[in-house]
């Protein structure tokens, strides 16, 4: 089943073309990874979907709902979560704390119900605790839950806000470069835990310049050049695109898988 349908977006600032014409469709249970040179209109279809930005036009469909004109808060309770390129962590807030934000989409008691400590504002804390808990355990942050985001390590960082994301309980994670600064063995352990994520039936949409990353852990790959969508299929068959090749790839650069 398709979950979340690109069909014919575009999106341009000024004379710009930052995204043209663009469709795709990402099913349930992938990794679909987003390619393409700096300026190809990668992050800016990220905002697009996620609510930052709003389409010239097109279509942005999630599980056949349309998203156009939600605003981001409204996109994440439907099922979409992301994280960002620069880290948007809360860092004088602990990791625990940052986990538990990531529910705020998912709570229902108000301020009278905190105020006295209905038994429903209890059940819910508990919950929130509960989700936080197992999503900094997946990603190997319980330990340091009561240390501020920004006293971890940078790696780490990158880590908590994956598990604030999944907090939210999303259908669809979308990632701007998850791997961004981290070494060879922060790689590893992300690549595996992108591909635990997805096994526990959350639909993964990446941006990714590590072209190892990518080629590695995608199902399919949607390539980018200059705002418009030049290939599409699976890391093989983009990896043998003249077009991507050129495009992107270098010329006569090979990347193995």
């Amino acid at each position: 089943m398709q979950l979340l349908r690109i069909d014919d977006v575009t999106k341009t600032f000024g004379g710009v073309v930052a995204v043209k014409d663009v469709s795709f469709g990402v099913n349930e249970g992938e990794i679909v990874g987003l390619i393409g040179a700096n300026g190809a209109g990668k992050t800016t279809l990220f905002n697009l979907i996620t609510g930052i930005y709003r389409p010239d036009k097109g279509a942005i469909l999630l599980a056949g709902e349309g998203l156009i004109g939600l605003s981001p808060h409204q996109i994440t309770a439907r099922g979409v979560a992301r994280t960002f390129q620069t880290i948007r962590l809360f860092g004088n807030l602990s990791v625990l704390e940052n986990a538990m934000a990531g529910q705020h989409c998912r709570t229902n008691a108000g301020v009278l119900g905190s105020l006295l400590r209905l038994p429903s504002q209890q059940r819910e804390e508990e919950k929130i605790l509960t989700v936080s808990q197992q999503y900094l355990q997946l990603t190997s942050l319980w330990s340091k839950r009561d240390e501020l985001a920004n006293n971890l390590a940078y790696g780490d960082q990158r880590r908590l806000e994956i598990a604030r994301a999944l907090a939210t309980k999303p259908k669809l994670l979308v990632l701007d470069e998850p791997a961004a600064g981290l070494n060879d063995v922060e790689t590893a352990e992300l690549m595996q835990l992108i591909a635990t994520i997805r096994d526990m039936g959350i639909t993964v949409l990446l941006i990714e310049h590590d072209m190892k990353v990518v080629m590695k852990i995608s199902d399919r790959i949607v390539v980018l050049d200059n705002g418009a969508k030049i290939a599409e299929g699976t890391p093989e068959q983009v990896q043998a695109d003249d077009r991507v090749i050129q495009a992107y790839l270098g010329g006569e650069d090979v990347i193995e898988i």
